[in-house]
């Protein structure tokens, strides 16, 4: 509940370094991811996007993709693109990338999994935390130096619903990052916040999580996702995405308040309605 509330009032650190972070490069790295995402990646910023199944319109991968900034140390070329996901799905993310690439297609894929520390600051004081990251705008990515280390890639970007950034860190200079983090924030409020309190935020803000909330059962309609799908484009699964949408809704996924503070319900327990069952609980915090 203190980390809760840290991250509402004032600020939270948060090491997410044990997500998928994959480097996709090459010629044909734009064309290929183009083709896997419901939403257009080569906007500039740091993108929110679905993967879905090419026959079913299931949602196979929830994603954030970004053009890496030019000169990134770290990044095989110039038209390089992180690819960011939840630790559940690692090697499903890189084989669907592997599979879509065509013959004669430049595009390699480099699992920076172990090489990229993932470190998020958010809340409101996290402008305080990083002030040369003052006058980027929500989803822009830029390179800075903190500590010792001048090739973080910053994009402000949030999973908690509030003023944040997610840092990607080099593994071998995080330590010094975090503790240079820490030196930052101790006089507005920064603490060390974890998985628990980052899963009662996110639910607090009704934030998907793959692989709890949603999985390849359902489609982008069912769960409240279709703003990701951008009709001007083609990508896998669009023509299930428009079937689906001139069909009324059988289901949908929503949040509930439980008044009884006694209750400790689990995922998969039945929902009822009137004494008759109407769904099943997902995420519960």
């Amino acid at each position: 509940a203190e980390e809760h509330r840290a991250v509402r009032n004032a600020c939270g650190l948060i090491d997410m370094s044990f997500m998928t972070k994959l480097v996709i490069a090459g010629r044909d790295a734009g064309a290929v991811l183009q083709r896997l995402s419901t939403s257009d990646i080569d906007t500039g910023k740091i993108t929110y996007t679905q993967w879905l199944h090419k026959e079913t319109g299931g949602v196979e991968a929830d994603v954030t993709v970004c053009r890496l900034p030019r000169g990134t140390p770290w990044a095989p070329s110039d038209d390089s693109f992180l690819v960011v996901a939840t630790d559940t799905i690692h090697r499903r993310v890189q084989a669907m990338i592997r599979r879509e690439v065509r013959d004669g297609e430049v595009c390699a894929v480099v699992d920076m999994t172990g090489g990229l520390a993932k470190i998020d600051v958010q809340g409101p004081s996290s402008k305080a935390v990083l002030p040369e990251l003052g006058d980027l705008a929500f989803r822009g990515v830029s390179t800075i130096s903190v500590g010792k280390c001048a090739s973080v890639v910053a994009a402000r970007l949030t999973y908690v619903g509030e003023h944040g950034y997610e840092l990607f860190v080099p593994s071998e200079h995080a330590i010094d990052v975090h503790g240079a983090l820490l030196d930052r924030g101790q006089d507005v409020g920064l603490r060390h916040v974890g998985l628990k309190a980052v899963n009662s935020l996110r639910l607090e803000k009704g934030y998907r999580d793959y692989g709890h909330d949603i999985d390849n059962l359902d489609g982008v309609h069912d769960v409240g996702l279709s703003f990701t799908c951008d009709l001007s484009k083609e990508f896998n699964g669009k023509a299930q995405v428009l079937e689906a949408a001139a069909r009324p809704r059988a289901r949908r996924l929503v949040s509930i308040f439980i008044e009884d503070k006694g209750a400790w319900p689990q995922p998969g327990a039945p929902v009822l309605r009137d004494g008759a069952v109407v769904g099943d609980l997902r995420s519960v915090t």
